[in-house]
């Protein structure tokens, strides 16, 4: 039997990985566009996060599930998934990546790279309980992706895929409105790192509540006749 360890570095070594691209494109297109380029803006941050979110899934899955988002785990944790010792490990696993994403990124970029590390922030108008909202269905949009595609026993296999085009898709409708983080790790990382605390409570308040909905939903709507039983990635599972 494997150790549970291995399921918690490979959620702290994941999101370390999937923000160090995804925090690094919002960087580097900042820094290109103040220098007059044309660089690919949104989509181009959209592909970022989305290919690099499915590649890491698709590798990691097995390990521990490939959470890399304390919502995602919350959600988990909510439907039974996953047990509270275990959840709580994962979503220290995934503050501590994401930390470790934020600090690497402000050694190795050049000055000019640097910015904000791309902290998630309301645009013009945008009102924090509308941030809320719209972080909320952005991360039901991701939760229902998770349930549907990684862990419901009837599906096709190809969660990797299909979360990392759920994510892409969120940020190219809320990007500039909430930052669409949908993590409140993606959050903490760079307002940590740049002390930046404005409106806190929208990536923590929006992703557990859109979380917590899906969760529901799938539940009590979606899952009857699935399998109620399975843990992703237990090291007891096998799986």
């Amino acid at each position: 039997m494997r150790s549970p360890w291995n399921a918690v570095i490979a959620e702290a070594v994941g999101t370390f990985l999937f923000f160090f691209v995804g925090m690094g494109s919002v960087s580097v297109g900042v820094y290109a566009l103040s220098l007059g380029a044309q660089p690919g803006g949104l989509i181009a941050v959209a592909l970022a996060h989305g290919v690099a979110l499915a590649v890491l899934v698709s590798a990691l899955a097995a390990v521990s599930g490939a959470h890399f988002n304390p919502a995602v785990t919350f959600g988990v944790w909510l439907n039974g998934h996953i047990h509270t010792r275990r959840a709580i490990a994962y979503v220290l696993a995934q503050c501590i990546g994401g930390l470790a994403a934020a600090i690497a990124l402000r050694a190795v970029l050049p000055a000019g790279l640097q910015t904000d590390l791309g902290l998630p922030r309301l645009g013009p108008g945008v009102q924090p309980l509308q941030g809320i909202a719209i972080e909320a269905i952005l991360t039901a949009v991701l939760l229902i992706a998770v349930f549907g595609t990684a862990i419901d026993l009837r599906a096709h296999k190809v969660g990797g895929l299909m979360i990392g085009l759920a994510i892409a898709a969120d940020i190219l409708m809320g990007g500039q409105l909430t930052g669409a983080a949908m993590n409140p790790a993606r959050w903490l990382a760079p307002a940590a790192e740049t002390m930046t605390w404005d409106n806190w409570y929208v990536w923590i308040v929006g992703p557990l509540l859109g979380a917590a909905v899906a969760a529901v939903a799938y539940k009590y709507f979606f899952a009857p006749g699935a399998s109620g039983e399975r843990s992703p990635a237990a090291p007891e599972s096998g799986s």
